[in-house]
């Protein structure tokens, strides 16, 4: 929405609020006093996009598929997902290097 369109459908809004009575305080109260739903989903994307796995399926998650992500990803858990632990660093065995001792090993040599 451009702003021109905007500062008109404020006028508009506080037009109407003054007509029937109504004052910033009271509408504030009665938005604060409505809870938001949730959106319910079986899958979502990051910007929040969600489906709940009937009818078509949206755009957002046909496009991705066909991109190569899949489905699982946008899949939502009951609970999340633990995070992976650490592996230790692979230890390398340097004792039948060919090049120890040699100019080759040394980072220094040109």
């Amino acid at each position: 929405m451009d702003e021109r369109k905007r500062d008109s459908m404020i006028a508009y809004l506080r037009h109407r609020m003054e007509e029937f009575g109504i004052k910033p305080d009271d509408l504030a109260a009665a938005l604060a006093s409505e809870s938001l739903p949730q959106k319910n989903g079986r899958y979502r994307n990051a910007t929040g996009d969600s489906w709940d796995g009937n009818g078509e399926m949206p755009q957002w998650l046909k496009q991705a598929i066909s991109a190569g992500q899949s489905i699982e990803h946008f899949e939502l858990s009951e609970k999340p997902a633990p995070a992976p632990a650490p592996q230790p660093k692979k230890q390398v065995d340097w004792s039948n290097d060919p090049f120890a001792g040699s100019r080759l090993a040394r980072p220094d040599s040109r």
